[in-house]
């Protein structure tokens, strides 16, 4: 089945219904589909080969949906790439998975360098009249449809670059039965329906698009929004009457601190999903109190997209599953794993490993890194964990980050959950650093909550207080932020690179 499907089957069951709500006038499901269509033939016009890649740079408007759906539509393979990433990296991105069309927001047209490849305006600011826009290609094709074309579950449906903590992002290739499989376990999960008004503030190049799909096969409608700043959010929120938005924690945290947070209406909500990053406990308790019980979570890679596990909000009410992912989707198996390649009891840390049809099929044109990551079908995430008693999943870290500092294998997820206990911390990034004495030193970089003031020394005890002076930070090092990757999560390279430099 193509994952495009899932459209059509919903215009069949109410056509009428709407679909896009915002911004600008609504599209019912009717005209979304007649629109996509007419882009997608439009599409296969310009390049006739079945499978061909499509790149897609722009920020959250209608256009940017309407040419993710018509490269679906025109049997094509959708690759995103980020408006915010460097020139160099939309380079290597674009020169990894070789497009045969480029479709792009106007202001984002110098943002790599020229490749010859056809190009198509999503959003336009009327200064390039002599390229095809998405909404021009659109009318110009009204009343047409694509020619079909035959794939197969293993085809690639999307090159979607992993947003690691580490190193270079690698050309992850998607199949049909991927997305298909997302779309099943993202519906299992968390139940949507026709009545679901679902908020795009996140970019659609990165988690934001896993909802897309299971949204419109639930008969639901779309709201997106260019410009996430927290106060249009919340405003976005309340007009539209959001049901349903994805959020990596960063957002969250700007909706929480914006001024009018507070004396909002968000009576609508029912899905708070956050994803890409942990949050602190404290921060879960905080956004549950300022927009009620629908903070839910779910946690993927770009390997096995958003859905291996999560948690509904009445799991995540509950104390002992703050720390915790949630459980297993229907759509993966996950374990845990030793070094070794043997499966570990409940309650035991190891490399927690996924497999089934949500995995990827691997590593574009890079066979060997592939080989590492897939064995005997297990998907080796990268991340630590356990499972325990219950079947709840928690992560410890990353594999590689485990900081080995007198013989002691340290996990910096443990000693971020402590040092987050402290009132003063808003923020932190645990790492090793080389050292004569232990091999490595565990290190804290700290970002702290607003108008407070506490030492280094001070947070050191507080951590050696739980977690004994063996995995208590060494050395606190204060920020006024964490640095990032494209996907919201914190760079715990790009944080040790900082404090080397700041040393």
């Amino acid at each position: 089945m193509r994952p495009i499907e899932h459209l059509y089957r919903a215009l069949e069951r109410n056509p009428n219904a709407i679909a896009i709500a915002g911004p600008g006038d609504p599209l019912t499901y009717a005209s979304l589909v007649a629109t996509v269509d007419a882009l997608a033939a439009a599409l296969q016009s310009i390049d006739p080969a079945p499978g061909s890649r499509v790149g897609i740079c722009a920020r959250n408007t209608v256009e940017h949906l309407l040419a993710l759906l018509g490269v679906y539509a025109a049997g094509k393979v959708w690759v995103p790439l980020n408006p915010t990433n460097s020139h160099a990296d939309l380079d290597r991105m674009i020169a990894a998975t070789r497009p045969t069309l480029l479709v792009a927001d106007e202001s984002c047209l110098a943002s790599w360098t020229p490749t010859g490849v056809p190009i198509i305006v999503a959003k336009s600011l009327g200064a390039t009249a002599d390229v095809p826009t998405v909404r021009g290609l659109a009318a110009e094709w009204s009343g047409r449809r694509p020619t079909s074309v035959s794939r197969s579950d293993d085809d690639a449906q999307i090159i979607k670059f992993s947003g690691g903590s580490t190193g270079i992002p690698k050309p992850v290739v998607q199949s049909l039965r991927c997305l298909n499989a997302q779309v099943e376990g993202i519906l299992a999960c968390f139940e949507l329906d026709a009545s679901d008004v679902n908020l795009i503030a996140a970019p659609l190049t990165h988690g934001a698009s896993c909802f897309v799909l299971p949204v419109l096969a639930a008969g639901g409608r779309h709201v997106l929004l260019e410009d996430p700043k927290p106060g249009r959010v919340l405003d976005a929120i309340e007009s539209f009457g959001v049901t349903t938005m994805y959020a990596p924690p960063t957002l969250i945290y700007g909706m929480l601190g914006d001024p009018t947070a507070g004396g909002r209406d968000y009576t609508s909500l029912r899905h708070v999903i956050y994803s890409a990053a942990p949050m602190r406990p404290g921060q879960i308790r905080e956004a549950q109190r300022v927009f009620g019980p629908v903070i839910e979570t779910a946690y993927g890679q770009v390997e096995a997209p958003q859905i291996i596990t999560a948690m509904r909000a009445p799991e995540l009410a509950a104390e002992e599953n703050l720390a915790s992912i949630g459980r297993p989707s229907p759509v993966a198996e996950v374990a845990i794993m030793s070094p070794s390649g043997d499966a570990l009891p409940n309650g035991e840390v190891g490399e927690i490993v996924v497999r089934g049809p949500l995995v990827m099929s691997g590593y574009l044109d890079r066979p060997e890194m592939t080989a590492e990551a897939i064995v005997d079908g297990w998907l080796h995430t990268g991340d630590l964990g356990l499972v325990d008693d219950r079947g709840y999943v928690y992560i410890r870290g990353r594999l590689r980050e485990v900081i080995n500092s007198g013989g002691f294998k340290i996990f910096p997820g443990d000693v971020e959950a402590v040092l987050a206990k402290h009132a003063a911390v808003a923020e932190c990034s645990v790492f090793g650093v080389a050292d004569e004495k232990w091999g490595e030193a565990v290190h804290a970089a700290v970002r702290l909550a607003p108008g407070v003031l506490v030492n280094g020394a001070e947070l050191i005890a507080f951590a050696k207080a739980e977690l004994g002076s063996v995995k208590a930070p060494k050395a606190i090092h204060f920020v006024s932020d964490l640095p990032r990757n494209a996907a919201g999560k914190v760079s715990r390279a790009a944080v040790r690179a900082m404090v080397s430099i700041a040393r």
